[in-house]
């Protein structure tokens, strides 16, 4: 039987990867006074994903801009090493790929020992079995449902066949998040499978009326979730 997540569990997280970063404290509280319930922070280096991002500055600076929990996606080689400074910035959540590291219980248990909530991250074409064993460890798992490294892509629906696994055979209650493509269209679609966590990054930052966006998203993934349930 799938966990029942009611609608204080839904977490509509803007990513800020698709703000205007020339203007990064105003469009932080355009999307908090709007009714945000995380910002997504995505750090990219070049290395593990095609793409160079923001550092523990700028994380730092998010931080003392917002009080809304950081949910901050390290796309990096050798996340262990690095998560420290991301805690230090000020991180809530801090989410490292398991296809970045060699043991990812030893890594769940160092990036939990920092005092922060832990997520593990898998991209499109990683088994979701490959997280399974980690669960007990997790705070949080991440669907990657484009591959990263760029917003604006469209999303794999294959990839949603993975919260079968962990909410319907494994009756996880952990953040189940989600992170590519996610729209007023798509978002139902994972509310559907049991996906309580959504980052949209394009979807809320070029709507133009980010107030009703974020509300409209957060009903449709409240009645998402109630359908997961039944």
């Amino acid at each position: 039987m799938k966990p029942h997540l009611g609608p204080d569990r839904v977490r509509i997280a803007p990513s800020l990867l698709a703000s205007d970063f020339a203007d990064l404290r105003l469009e932080i509280l355009r999307v908090e006074n709007a009714g945000a319930d995380w910002l997504h922070v995505d750090v990219m280096d070049g290395h593990l994903v095609p793409n160079l991002t923001i550092g523990p500055p700028v994380v730092a600076a998010i931080r003392a801009a917002s009080t809304l929990p950081l949910d901050v996606h390290l796309m990096i080689e050798d996340p262990i090493r690095h998560a420290p400074a991301y805690v230090d910035a000020g991180a809530t959540i801090v989410t490292f790929h398991e296809e970045a590291v060699v043991d990812a219980s030893d890594a769940a248990r160092a990036i939990g020992r920092m005092g922060v909530q832990v997520g593990m991250a898998i991209n499109p074409d990683t088994p979701i079995e490959r997280v399974v064993p980690f669960l007990e460890h997790l705070d949080l798992v991440l669907v990657m449902s484009v591959f990263p490294g760029f917003g604006g892509q469209k999303l794999i629906a294959s990839v949603l066949e993975k919260a079968d696994v962990i909410r319907g055979r494994e009756g996880w209650e952990g953040d189940l998040e989600i992170d590519g493509g996610i729209t007023a269209e798509t978002l139902p679609l994972a509310a559907e499978r049991g996906f309580n966590a959504f980052v949209a990054g394009t979807a809320i930052f070029k709507s133009g009326d980010i107030p009703k966006t974020i509300k409209e998203m957060r009903r449709l993934a409240e009645a998402g979730l109630q359908a997961s349930a039944l």
